[in-house]
């Protein structure tokens, strides 16, 4: 009798050992931890054109000019990107005056003619259609050009860029001065997109908005929007995308500091 309680007893207790492992690995389940690669990307608008960009670490200006106080307590380049020779893009008293001694500088073929000598080792020509590797980017030159007859002496096909960045499958678009073109209409998998809209230069808010759609970016901010009769209606831009696409994050910063003043 004894034997067969202590054997009742030895069966009970491996019941309940099963029943409390089973518990425990209901309550206490499995954990996979997962690393995801995210970009940092900040913007610094400094006027019109111009703008600082921080790009996982990296430090872009883009199209620099208004002296070297225009970018005090800005930290050095390790990239400078140029759009175009007009100058509100393009300024080589600018480029002397801030500290670019281990900058590379993008630009096209028309930049680069205009560049002294003491530059040349640091420049790299990119054309319509080229990419160019640089701080674990890939830097894309996309057409900008005018489409309207009355503004094609602007801006003819093939002499100015606008950039797309690309930083691990993160992709920035630079609009440069352009109209709604084929070539903006066509960009895929745009996180950040900045867009120009002013006359008679590049573009209405109407045609900015309309491309705009078309690319549908993540979020855009509405740059390089005084024309020849002040400012174009960025607000109305906003309207116009969030009316037909609310997904879309339109940005507005303060492009025109010295209006402030």
């Amino acid at each position: 009798m004894k034997n067969i309680i202590i054997l009742f007893a030895l069966i009970i207790s491996v019941a309940a050992c099963k029943n409390e492992t089973k518990e425990q690995a209901v309550v206490e389940p499995e954990i996979i931890e997962e690393t995801v690669d995210t970009t940092t990307f900040n913007v610094t608008p400094i006027s019109h054109a111009t703008m600082v960009l921080e790009m996982g670490g990296t430090i872009i200006y883009v199209d620099p000019v208004g002296g070297a106080s225009a970018f005090e307590g800005m930290p050095e380049p390790d990239l400078i990107l140029i759009t175009d020779i007009h100058g509100d893009h393009f300024d080589l008293n600018t480029l002397e005056a801030i500290n670019t001694a281990e900058t590379k500088i993008f630009v096209p073929m028309a930049v680069a003619e205009k560049l002294p000598e003491f530059l040349q080792a640091q420049i790299a020509v990119i054309s319509n259609g080229d990419t160019k590797d640089a701080f674990e980017m890939m830097i894309e030159a996309i057409p900008m050009y005018n489409l309207r007859k009355e503004a094609l002496k602007f801006h003819e096909k093939g002499r100015g860029n606008g950039y797309v960045i690309n930083k691990n499958g993160y992709r920035v678009y630079i609009s440069g001065d352009t109209e709604d073109i084929p070539e903006m209409r066509q960009l895929d998998s745009i996180d950040v997109a900045f867009v120009c809209m002013n006359l008679p230069y590049t573009m209405t808010v109407e045609s900015a908005a309309d491309a705009v759609l078309d690319f549908r970016p993540e979020v855009v901010y509405p740059y390089h929007f005084r024309g020849t009769d002040g400012m174009s209606d960025v607000a109305k831009f906003k309207s116009l995308v969030n009316a037909a696409n609310d997904s879309i994050e339109v940005i507005q910063l303060d492009w025109y500091p010295e209006n402030n003043q």
